[in-house]
């Protein structure tokens, strides 16, 4: 590519990943740092004539309309800017959603754009707690930080790379480039948040939100509605924010298991039904367990132990559950739904353990 930049961002040991196996390989055990239902943030860019810049943090797959045109030209579901862009490249500078969080891995995806793809891009990072600071370096160097070196990206398909040798950096920010214009349709950041702990150890708070560091593990079945919405913030818009299974027929359990943002006591668990009027579980069930091995744990695994007995539960709906095994500590949860459904949060509170 053809054109002076007026810095190179260093390359970065990175491994690509094949689109096929982005999700088993980037997001198992990792949250969407910069997704918008976590509160993933743009603060600036530097153009978003065609399409804005907001679409990038849509947790939403992708969707194209054939045909539909607006006041600029055609209607596309990503960010896409000018052509002949007179600088190197174009960026969108993001917030993440969490305090802070660790990368391992990056994607981006180009869904329906064919001929106004962006060619190549590259991420910085940068750990500061001014948005105004940040802001303020905009297109230049500033004190960016290379997270994933320039690399090519094609047209209408999902990239992904492994951050091959993750330092356990913390970031606050990062930038999106891409050279020297084009359209990208999503950006997805995974890691791990670092998050802000109360003060008092003795305080308790939701061991289990992404924003404090919880993820979702594994799960029996998410057809209709992925397992790391249970730990998002807030009650969601609609069915589609939640976790959802298909629907059964005879004897059945689903389940999700949730490793908590810190070891701790739990003393009571909400399990919230938002949105979901014909289709939440019958009953539920939860479990802990506190792992103290190498890996994770599944669902077979030996030890949990009950923390909610089997309880019904009605439609769009908060229920809370004082926890049993008061004082005990654990590490991870396991959700149980008798015999399927929809569930749209867990909430696990309780306060971390002593050291």
């Amino acid at each position: 590519m053809s054109g002076p930049r007026p810095y190179e961002v260093e390359r970065v040991a990175a491994t690509s990943v094949p689109a096929e196996k982005i999700n088993e390989t980037l997001k198992a055990g990792n949250i969407d740092l910069i997704s918008s239902t976590l509160g993933g943030k743009i603060l600036a860019c530097s153009d978003e004539y065609f399409a804005p810049s907001t679409n990038l943090l849509n947790p939403q797959t992708p969707i194209h309309e054939a045909g539909k045109m607006v006041y600029t030209g055609a209607w596309f579901d990503g960010w896409e800017t000018r052509r002949h862009n007179p600088s190197p490249f174009d960026w969108a500078i993001i917030r993440l959603g969490v305090a802070s969080g660790t990368i391992t891995g990056i994607e981006i995806d180009t869904a329906f754009f064919t001929g106004n793809n962006a060619p190549e891009i590259s991420v910085e990072g940068v750990f500061s707690p001014s948005d105004e600071e940040v802001v303020s370096w905009a297109g230049g160097r500033g004190e960016w930080e290379p997270i994933l070196g320039i690399e090519e990206c094609g047209p209408s398909a999902r990239f992904g790379w492994e951050i091959a040798e993750s330092t356990g950096k913390a970031y606050t920010h990062v930038r999106l480039n891409m050279y020297p214009d084009g359209g990208i349709a999503r950006f997805r950041l995974f890691g791990q948040a670092v998050p802000i702990f109360p003060m008092d150890a003795k305080e308790v708070f939701d061991l289990a939100a992404a924003q404090n560091g919880g993820v979702a593990l594994s799960c029996s079945d998410e057809h209709f509605g992925v397992i790391s919405n249970l730990l998002l913030p807030g009650r969601g818009m609609d069915m589609g924010d939640g976790w959802e299974t298909r629907r059964t027929r005879g004897e059945h359990v689903d389940w999700a298991i949730v490793k908590l943002g810190a070891r701790g006591t739990i003393e009571r668990v909400v399990v919230d039904t938002a949105h979901f009027r014909g289709n939440f579980p019958q009953k539920v069930r939860v479990e802990g367990l506190n792992w103290e091995r190498d890996g994770e744990p599944g669902n077979e695994e030996g030890g949990w132990v009950e923390l909610v007995a089997e309880s019904k539960t009605g439609p769009d709906a908060l229920h809370e559950f004082v926890a049993m095994e008061q004082g005990k500590v654990f590490t991870h949860v396991k959700l149980v739904m008798i015999p399927d459904g929809g569930v749209k949060r867990l909430q696990i509170w309780g306060a971390r353990a002593a050291s």
